[in-house]
């Protein structure tokens, strides 16, 4: 190879090594950030953005049909949300005896754990649980706290398998709708895809929120083909950056499915040239997640955890297009998004220009399609 090409590749990957996380900052006016979602969810705004000749059109999402093609594949996260906000009182052990701090807090689940009944959990307040605390839900729902780490996580043990504990959540809990909604009377319904199956998840897989059934059916009938992928969000999704530098930042491990006969149906559509369409960041995590890990452009079933983080630079072996919506500063959404559509710069403009036409952002926000 040339060496001027040799520098030309040095000067690339120096580049991509020394991305900063302000880099990827934003400002957006607080009255773009979507409270809820419009119905039916299909009448949201889609930007349909072609990465290659940098054009951007601007349409709506029940018009998705006009931008794919009879044997294109979509490929969406079948995961499932459920209440993981639960509010509870903390008692201390005292010889054999429980005592009340008279202090409440809230409990995030975030995953179970192998050991049986063990999770990991955010605590708000954080500062006043501490080891061997008991945390009282409800009279039949409770846990003990095993060990704070230092990331911030909280080890806890319930007397529950996780079916269990999930169902209790359920009843006892709340919807884990994230901060930035202010109005937290949603139902799970309203927080949940229309074709979630698998729960597990602590945040929606939201790029789905956009899909219909009447939606659906359309695209079945043009040629449009299926498949899916299970992601249960956790912290590896929505865990803010905090690192100055893009490459400090760990990525949180989150549990990924996809068997292989969803493994076969992708395969197929890459070997026959058509084009593989993911539908939200999680489902690029996933497939790209399950590719890295043989370092092949085929996939096979997988079972387990997936961290990888999806940043400029990257090279995707899997996903051809992607539908998105529009997400936080500074997080590794935003990055993943701006690795896909081509590089930082022009993804950002996209985001100006759509704060300029008024779209929605974040959960409940408008779509997006990068092709």
């Amino acid at each position: 190879m040339p060496k001027i090409w040799m520098d030309i590749i040095r000067m690339c990957k120096s580049i991509y090594v020394n991305m900063r996380t302000e880099d990827f900052d934003y400002k957006l006016p607080i009255e773009t950030i979507a409270q809820k979602p419009i119905e039916p969810r299909d009448q949201s705004k889609l930007m349909v953005i072609d990465r290659k000749r940098k054009k951007v059109k601007h349409h709506n999402f029940f018009e998705l049909a006009d931008f794919l093609q009879k044997g294109d594949l979509l490929v969406w996260n079948n995961s499932k949300v459920f209440k993981a906000r639960l509010f509870g009182e903390l008692l201390s052990m005292n010889g054999k005896k429980l005592f009340e701090h008279k202090k409440k807090t809230e409990i995030f689940l975030v995953r179970p754990m192998e050991n049986i009944g063990v999770w990991q959990v955010l605590a708000k307040p954080g500062r006043h649980v501490d080891n061997g605390m008991r945390i009282n839900f409800a009279e039949d729902f409770y846990c003990d706290v095993l060990l704070k780490k230092d990331d911030g996580t909280i080890l806890v043990q319930f007397p529950d398998s996780e079916d269990v504990v999930r169902e209790k959540a359920n009843k006892y809990g709340k919807v884990p709708i994230p901060p930035y909604v202010k109005d937290e009377v949603h139902e799970l319904e309203v927080y949940q895809t229309v074709y979630a199956q698998k729960e597990g998840s602590v945040a929606a897989p939201t790029a789905g929120f956009h899909f219909t059934e009447g939606l659906i059916k359309k695209l079945k009938e043009k040629g449009v083909e299926f498949a899916e992928t299970t992601l249960h969000v956790g912290l590896g999704t929505f865990l803010p950056i905090k690192s100055e530098r893009v490459d400090d930042h760990t990525m949180h491990s989150e549990e990924v499915g996809l068997t292989q006969e969803n493994a076969d149906k992708i395969n197929h559509a890459k070997e026959e040239g058509r084009r593989v369409i993911a539908v939200g960041t999680t489902t690029v995590r996933t497939l790209e997640g399950v590719a890295n890990l043989n370092n092949s452009k085929r996939l096979s079933a997988y079972s387990g955890d997936i961290d990888i983080f999806i940043k400029p630079g990257f090279e995707f072996k899997i996903v051809d297009a992607m539908i998105t919506n529009f997400h936080l500063p500074k997080s590794t959404l935003l990055m993943l998004v701006s690795a896909f559509g081509g590089n930082r710069r022009f993804m950002l403009k996209c985001y100006k220009r759509a704060i300029k036409k008024k779209y929605r952002f974040y959960s409940f926000g408008d779509g997006m399609l990068i092709i």
